[in-house]
């Protein structure tokens, strides 16, 4: 009797364990067959929301209905432009890790600027441009995933613009896809070797060059040409836009069309390969627009801007459409998110009386210079600008034996002290830590080896610049709020409110796919998705 008390002590715990890994396993969801990232360069949730009267039922009504919707995302750094904001969401981490500063920075050794892609040791496809990720310092999710798969894991990007494409698609893909500035054409890099058969056979159904000329950009509907949600003293309330000219890839890719021409590449590669057709997780990054036309203010194109929303809903209700009909309803995980930036719009304050001013920064540069000289002696200590940011002569300065710490901490007493400047950040803060939310976000977007020695934050309605480069940005701080969505692959659908990082799309791609995070990567994945 005694032994049979001990045993049942024993066997209590093992069958609740057994009953307990048997409910996990009935509960536990099926690896997505394809994960489709989709970024929306310049998307906003305040105009998603403001055309909602326009749109359809299955395209962003249909994410929010059946989707999780996070109506707050956020970026966990400063000065987020396209390339940054993309490297972000495939690596999980910010520039001060992945090394993508923006779309361009600075190189010290020739004080030129560099693209975040460039490389000269690769070739292009039906391009004469030479590009590669190697500029990406640390893995992506989709560099995980080929490794988990041991290189079976079809992985392609596809993008208007090269950034977007090659960082996407990260180093280890099968193909990354963007428009040629100048032919119209799709091409890529050698550096995921062969052009694929696919992808050149598309120029021979459906190639752009031959339509584009044809191509007329008017409002969609009557509808959509006769709503003008923005206030604005413009009454035009329609349009119509040709793209013809040395300039027309430019607008082209600056406007609605540019999605349409994203959506059938990609359903060109959905039916010509074998992506997401078999168990093997596989990765489709895709990258649209939803800026201004042309890059102008919102203000000489509200109707533009609101048909390209009415336009993009339809588009992505077609992805959705296409992706059920080739890869299967719940077999697939698409996560969409933006940029989150806007371009910048030019106002004249002064007009109105609001504080404002223009702050240059060679001027503040040559002043600085000056003052150095004053206290360490003759030099050109100042050597070169790009931004707000400046760059020390770090040669000189060991040259001379001065203490860069305290060449840093005279240079921000003396830059503070300049009219249109809110604050000054030197490399030395910035490696003490984050002490403060908003030195931890420049932190962030500083990287050790592309950023400068010196940030000035120029004030809010002030505009900077560079008289050499005839570089300008006009500063405005205001919150720009858009969603991030989870759809398909057994997604709860709910809305949520609270602010989130968009660092974490990453690691919970990765916990769909059941590998490991990104290598840099150290936020926790979102819960209670599923």
């Amino acid at each position: 009797m005694h032994n049979n008390k001990k045993n049942c002590r024993f066997l209590t715990p093992l069958i609740l364990a057994l009953v307990c890994v048997n409910m996990e396993a009935q509960t536990s969801y099926p690896v997505p067959r394809l994960i489709v990232n989709v970024m929306i360069d310049q998307f906003r949730s305040d105009y998603m929301e403001a055309f909602s009267s326009l749109y359809g039922e299955d395209g962003f009504n249909r994410l929010l209905r059946e989707g999780r919707t996070y109506m707050n995302a956020e970026y966990p750094f400063h000065d987020v432009d396209r390339a940054s904001a993309v490297a972000c969401v495939v690596t999980g981490t910010t520039p001060y890790d992945n090394g993508i500063v923006g779309e361009k920075w600075l190189d010290r050794k020739s004080l030129r600027p560099v693209y975040c892609v460039d490389d000269s040791k690769y070739n292009g496809w039906q391009t004469s441009e030479a590009y590669s990720p190697a500029k990406l310092n640390v893995s992506t999710v989709t560099d995980e995933l080929k490794m988990a798969t041991d290189g079976r894991a079809i992985v392609y990007a596809i993008a208007p613009y090269a950034d977007a494409a090659i960082l996407s698609a990260g180093h280890a893909a099968n193909g990354a896809f963007w428009l040629n500035d100048s032919t119209g054409r799709w091409c890529g890099t050698s550096y995921y070797g062969k052009y694929p058969d696919w992808a050149l056979r598309y120029e021979y159904i459906l190639p752009l060059a031959e339509r584009l000329s044809d191509m007329v950009w008017k409002p969609v509907s009557s509808i959509v040409g006769n709503f003008n949600y923005f206030i604005s003293t413009n009454d035009r309330k329609t349009f119509k836009h040709r793209f013809e000219g040395d300039r027309k890839m430019v607008e082209f890719k600056s406007s609605a069309f540019v999605n349409a021409e994203v959506n059938n590449f990609t359903k060109h590669c959905l039916e010509n390969t074998e992506i997401g057709q078999d168990e093997v997780t596989d990765f489709l990054s895709l990258t649209y627009y939803a800026g201004n036309f042309d890059h102008k203010p919102v203000s000489e194109c509200p109707i533009e801007l609101q048909d390209t929303y009415v336009r993009l809903d339809q588009q992505i209700a077609e992805l959705i459409k296409e992706l059920e009909k080739t890869v299967g309803r719940g077999n697939f995980l698409l996560v969409l998110t933006s940029t989150g930036y806007m371009d910048d719009e030019f106002t004249d304050l002064a007009k109105y009386r609001i504080p404002t001013g223009t702050f240059s920064i060679n001027k503040a540069s040559a002043l600085l210079n000056m003052y150095l000289m004053a206290v360490y002696g003759q030099g050109k200590y100042v050597e070169a600008e790009f931004g707000t940011q400046l760059f020390l002569n770090q040669k000189l300065i060991e040259e001379k034996q001065l203490n860069m710490a305290d060449v840093l901490t005279r240079s921000s007493a003396f830059l503070t002290q300049m009219a249109g400047v809110k604050d000054v950040y030197t490399s030395q803060r910035l490696a003490l830590g984050a002490s403060t939310d908003e030195i931890g976000r420049r932190r962030n977007s500083y990287n050790v080896n592309r950023s400068g020695d010196i940030f000035i934050e120029v004030s809010p309605g002030w505009k900077y610049i560079n008289e050499e480069t005839h570089e300008q940005d006009f500063i405005q701080l205001s919150y720009v709020s858009f969603p991030l969505f989870f759809f398909g692959s057994n997604v709860r659908p709910e809305t949520v409110k609270v602010p989130v990082s968009v660092d974490c799309i990453a690691p919970t791609l990765a916990a769909f796919m059941r590998i490991r995070a990104p290598n840099a990567c150290s936020i926790a994945p979102l819960s209670a998705i599923r």
